[in-house]
């Protein structure tokens, strides 16, 4: 669904799921500097008329789930038939349980659970800075992202690498910086942060992933 620029043709609609994260407004300015038109929503029905949908989040899992069970969002989420991208917290919240505060369920929709970074002196938490990502798979998410390119993170918990994996990231050992399953897709670094290889993988979600 593309425009004879390489933009994504008029009429792409990414819904941003309102589920209260501070990080809303740069993640739908960057959005709108590849060409999408996003719009910040809590309405069913928006949602899942959307060709996109972008799950955003920073902070803790527990009180992200509890915004989205208050907005009535758990089974909107579930009823995505559109590509659903998770960033950040938005894309710990898909997998099925966090570590954090002694073990919060989440959204399961990807198998796994995110656990807490170890703290070292050479990995300090939380993970705050630049890192390069690796063991990129093929996956149209991924088109024209190489190998060692830097992307934004911060965070305190992460996902181990397993069969979701489809890049990872390694501070102190190695965690997934991409996942997919069917069309979720999730990246724990900042793509509205992550410069030119963020504004990438936001303009490969709205124009090479289908459904």
């Amino acid at each position: 669904m593309t425009g004879p620029t390489g933009a994504p043709a008029a009429g792409m609609r990414v819904a941003i799921v309102d589920s209260g994260g501070t990080n809303i407004a740069s993640v739908s300015d960057a959005l709108e500097r590849v060409g999408a038109t996003a719009r910040l929503t809590s309405d069913r029905a928006e949602i899942l008329a959307a060709d996109r949908v972008v799950l955003p989040g920073v902070g803790a899992a527990r009180a992200g789930m509890e915004r989205l069970r208050a907005a009535d969002l758990v089974e909107v989420l579930h009823e995505v038939q559109a590509p659903l991208l998770g960033v950040c917290l938005g894309m710990q919240l898909l997998f099925e349980r966090s570590a954090e505060d002694g073990g919060v369920p989440t959204l399961g929709m990807i198998q796994g659970e995110v656990i807490r970074i170890p703290s070292a002196p050479q990995a300090r938490v939380p993970h705050m800075g630049w890192n390069a990502l690796t063991g990129l798979a093929e996956d149209p998410l991924l088109a024209g992202i190489e190998e060692g390119e830097r992307a934004y993170f911060v965070h305190s918990f992460a996902v181990p690498v397993g069969p979701a994996t489809i890049a990872s990231t390694v501070h102190g050992e190695a965690w997934s910086a991409v996942v997919r399953s069917g069309l979720r897709w999730g990246a724990q670094f900042h793509p509205e942060r992550s410069a030119s290889l963020g504004a990438r993988l936001l303009r490969n979600f709205c124009m090479e992933v289908d459904r």
